[in-house]
């Protein structure tokens, strides 16, 4: 029923959206705490009244301000700002009583509206909510209701990265950005400022950073093809324009936690003073994506003092509690060969132990040492995951980004973590499965489901240990993001489902609810021109394999429940078209092509090939386990009919990891085979291989093999290309009931790849058997 309700309110609310009702509604996105709906009569909001701050409150003043400009922004209506009471006022006020300075309260009765924190924080909190409850129409009055809200944050910290390294965005574009993390609740702005392909900021101590550091000749073109586009790359800010953002930001009541990474990922600064590293260079600026393992070097005494005297300009310029000292993805390569690295080990007594090299614990002294630095300023350090390698600094904050592990093992030592994990929250992944429809991206897949189901506190940890999580920050990096808008495509509106995640109670939240609100934030993003994905308003599709009664099932789902309009023969829907009314079971060759019309408006095209053979449909049993983390729907995934297309992560795909794919399917009745074809997905980069061999086993018995075919196949080298392979098998024609199918993985990546040594996945789809 409660579904039904949701869905139901949904519909009304959608009309009500393209009607542009000017109905008020207080359930916005994030979801308040606390909303009471009063008897009383509405509040008349026109151009009559007045918003009221406190005297002599600047910070309370430019509250009134923003409130007063959002308000024009959305109905039309100019809005005096005054420290004398009217008639009728939205009154701000400073009259609360609560221990969260970002709590607020507002009051809304016939004759005022009252926006109450106990700091101004609370009430530019407050002042969002309201602006957010007012759909976007020219109106000459507004009416709103009655009611009592109450709210608070979940998490003291919620945060949003963007990486300026790997492309630049220039000073107008990151306030618009801040501008966009207000609207979202957000307190802290992670501001990724140098990297191998980039130093963004400048250091008055060391100017090349920025003549030399901040400039690529220029850059690889697509995924690390090896052609380039021939045209210099750079740019930078300076410390009075840092400055100026910076003070832009505190405003909104943003905080900004700047970045340097170290110890690796630092070509920027290799490139410009290359004594700081193990060889002396030269060192360029890398035109390609990737980490290089080019890094500083932890036995040079220039590395500390350039350490040191970076991270002092930071805490000169930024007055965040937090400097970021990054941490992550260090090759340990050059300390390895380095005399000066290998003698600093030395000096130091540091010894490899079961978990960790003398290399990290040489990272962990480096780490160490920069939180040191920070500390005697009154900061305090946070870094990625990676520092815990080595032992971990002692009072630093970690932002786990491999999944929660490093998270979860940071808080039961008792370190303040804030979660990132690039399973959920790396916003520069792929937000549908329609890739090829899509701009580049480096990958993944993460939807506005995905950021929505993820709770940054996992119910491993105990109450206690929960309370070390203290936040959630979604992060955007920008190797494939070459523009803004490109950047607002990415983030929005994921951003909205992550910052319910941050600030809305965990037992308040739920999808189908959210899918009803996140109509009015949406409307915002249009009033201000932001370049939002739509993928919310298209079909949503589930493909299930049915071997009981030979079919596939298709289920079709939209976020209002507007009528789906399918065909099944390649044909482009129209209102004419079937209407979709339930599971589809199908059984034969089809293209399923369905679409919405939402008046003047139409969802995308959803559109996917159905192909079937021997194989589809028919019972699988898998001999060998699949990789729990690319298990999506099992071992059905590989006779379901569907081929995998070019996301390996979006569920068209499985994998395994250090084993074989060793699957048994039973035709049901003995059948002609002659041949058998297996598609692999390969992405080096990702460490995704190639099979070895393949091989196919016939049966009448379901226990006694013989094989009738099988190949084996090289080792990958570095040249060849990535992309999706069919690998086919001929044969004489068997009459067999059972097929055994057998597709080895690589054991060990060949010595060119970073990860030598070690197994790589082999990703796989779609079993044909004809």
């Amino acid at each position: 029923m409660r579904k039904t309700l949701l869905q139901l309110a949904g519909l009304l609310y959608l009309t009500s959206l393209f009607a542009t009702s000017p109905e008020i509604n207080y359930r916005i996105v994030p979801l308040p705490n606390e909303i009471n709906l009063l008897n009383g009569k509405a509040f008349q909001l026109d151009g009559s009244v007045k918003i009221v701050y406190p005297a002599g409150n600047k910070k309370m003043q430019k509250n009134a301000a923003f409130l007063a400009q959002y308000m024009k922004d959305i109905t039309g209506i100019k809005f005096k700002t005054t420290t004398k009471s009217n008639k009728r006022s939205i009154i701000l006020n400073l009259e609360l009583k609560n221990g969260n300075p970002e709590a607020y309260r507002i009051d809304v009765n016939s004759k005022q509206i009252v926006i109450s924190g106990s700091t101004e924080n609370g009430v530019f909190y407050g002042i969002q909510t309201l602006r957010k409850s007012i759909p976007v129409v020219k109106a000459a009055k507004v009416e709103l209701p009655a009611a009592v809200i109450n709210d608070a944050p979940r998490f003291v910290y919620r945060g949003m990265h963007l990486d300026v390294s790997r492309h630049f965005f220039t000073v107008d574009e990151v306030k618009t950005y801040i501008d966009i993390l207000a609207l979202h609740n957000i307190n802290n702005f992670h501001w990724h400022l140098s990297d191998d392909q980039g130093w963004r900021i400048e250091i008055k101590k060391y100017p090349l950073l920025t003549e030399v550091g901040s400039k690529r000749p220029e850059t690889v073109i697509g995924k690390n093809t090896g052609k380039y586009d021939g045209i210099p790359y750079g740019g930078f800010y300076t410390q009075e324009q840092i400055k100026d953002v910076i003070a832009y930001a505190k405003d909104r009541y943003i905080n900004i936690v700047p970045e340097i990474d170290m110890p690796g990922h630092m070509l920027g600064a290799l490139s410009a003073y290359p004594e700081l590293g193990c060889t002396g260079g030269p060192y360029a600026i890398w035109r390609q994506w990737g980490v290089s393992e080019d890094v500083l070097c932890a036995g040079n005494d220039k590395t500390l003092t350039f350490i040191k005297d970076v991270l002092t300009e930071l805490t000169e310029i930024f007055p965040s509690k937090y400097i970021h000292i990054g941490g992550d993805e260090c090759p340990k390569t050059s300390w390895q060969k380095c005399p000066k690295c290998q003698q600093r080990i030395k000096d130091l007594g540091l010894v490899a132990d079961a978990k960790h090299t003398a290399e990290e614990r040489l990272q962990s002294y480096v780490i160490s040492y920069a939180e040191k630095v920070l500390n005697e300023k009154g900061r305090r350090m946070i870094g990625w995951d990676e520092i815990l390698e080595g032992g971990i600094a002692p009072n630093a904050t970690i932002m786990s980004w491999r999944g929660m592990g490093g998270g979860i093992e940071a808080a039961k030592q008792k370190h303040d973590v804030i979660m990132t994990p690039n399973s959920y929250v790396y916003f520069d992944h792929y937000q549908t499965n329609d890739t090829e429809s899509e701009p580049l991206a480096i990958g993944g897949y993460s939807t506005v489901k995905t950021v929505y189901s993820w709770d940054p506190q996992p119910a491993s940890l105990s109450d206690d240990e929960k309370k070390y999580i203290i936040g959630a920050q979604a992060n955007l990096w920008t190797e494939y993001i070459p523009t803004f808008k490109h950047a607002e495509y990415m983030v929005l509106p994921r951003m909205a489902a992550l910052c319910e995640v941050q600030w809305t109670k965990a037992e308040q939240k739920n999808y189908a609810d959210f899918l009803i609100r996140v109509p009015k934030i949406i409307d915002l993003y249009k009033l201000y021109q932001y370049n939002y994905a739509k993928h919310l308003y298209d079909i949503s599709a589930d493909f299930t394999s049915n071997p009981t009664d030979g079919t596939l099932d298709v289920s079709l789902s939209t976020m209002d429940s507007a009528p789906i309009y399918y065909t099944l023969d390649g044909t482009t829907p129209s209102e004419k078209s079937p209407v979709y009314s339930g599971t589809l079971k199908i059984k034969e060759n089809a293209k399923l092509q369905a679409i919405i019309f939402r008046g003047s408006e139409s969802s995308r095209l959803l559109s996917q090939d159905i192909s079937f053979n021997k194989a589809s449909l028919k019972p699988i049993t898998a001999l060998q386990p699949v990789n729990k983390s690319y298990e999506f729907k099992g071992i059905n995934t590989l006779v379901d009919g569907l081929r995998g297309n070019n996301n390996y992560k979006a569920g068209s795909w499985i994998a395994f990891y250090g084993n074989d794919l060793e699957v048994v399917i039973d035709l049901q009745k003995v059948t002609d085979v002659q041949s058998a074809e297996i598609n692999t997905f390969v992405s080096q980069g990702d460490w995704l291989f190639n099979a070895r061999s393949f091989a196919v086993e016939a049966s009448n018995d379901g226990v006694n093999f013989t094989r009738v075919a099988s190949e084996d196949y090289p080792a990958m080298k570095q040249q060849d290309p990535n992309g999706i392979f069919t690998h086919k098998l001929n044969f004489n024609a068997v009459h067999t009931r059972y097929v055994k199918v057998i597709v080895t993985s690589e054991k060990l990546i060949p010595d060119w790849h970073v990860g030598k040594g070690k197994p790589g996945y082999l990703f796989v789809d779609e079993i044909a058997l004809n």
